[in-house]
């Protein structure tokens, strides 16, 4: 992460030392745009908080781990198509959930939907993206979501 600072720095301080009107300029736009998206993105954080303090992970595992694979997997897209997690707490939460005796499949369907549909990222998706191509992009990653899972369970040996 401190590299990313760095390059930025270098960067907006070689861009200072060839035009500084520009330089300046291209800032206020940035933090004018920073200033819209804080409030939605705020509220977003405060939604996570609140979901994963009401979703455990022993809540997690008891559903997903029950007989039926199927209803496993649509429980678990489900579940990660409304939770909003970073990478970091998502993955570990993956290998507890495999201790646990969930399934791959089922660990593909929660992790993939987790990182790629966003019901509560939804609001601020409509308002960049337009509601149409919001909604299209959800339904898509949710679809190429069930087919990785579908995918990881043949690999795994998890179904047929």
């Amino acid at each position: 992460m401190i590299y990313l600072v760095i390059i930025t720095a270098s960067i907006v301080l070689l861009s200072f030392m060839k035009d500084r009107n520009k330089t300046i300029k291209g800032l206020q736009i940035a933090y004018k745009k920073f200033l819209n998206i804080l409030a939605p993105l705020v509220g977003m954080l405060i939604l996570v908080s609140i979901a994963l303090f009401f979703i455990t992970e022993e809540l997690i595992t008891r559903y997903l781990s029950n007989g039926d694979q199927s209803i496993s997997v649509l429980i678990a897209s489900i579940l990660g198509s409304i939770t909003l997690m970073p990478g970091f707490i998502a993955f570990p939460l993956s290998g507890i959930l495999r201790q646990n005796g969930v399934t791959y499949m089922v660990i593909s369907a929660f992790t993939s939907t987790l990182m790629m549909v966003g019901i509560i990222t939804f609001p601020i998706e409509k308002n960049y993206l337009g509601i149409h191509a919001a909604l299209m992009r959800n339904v898509i990653a949710f679809l190429i979501a069930l087919a990785v899972a579908l995918m990881t369970g043949i690999l795994f040996g998890e179904v047929f």
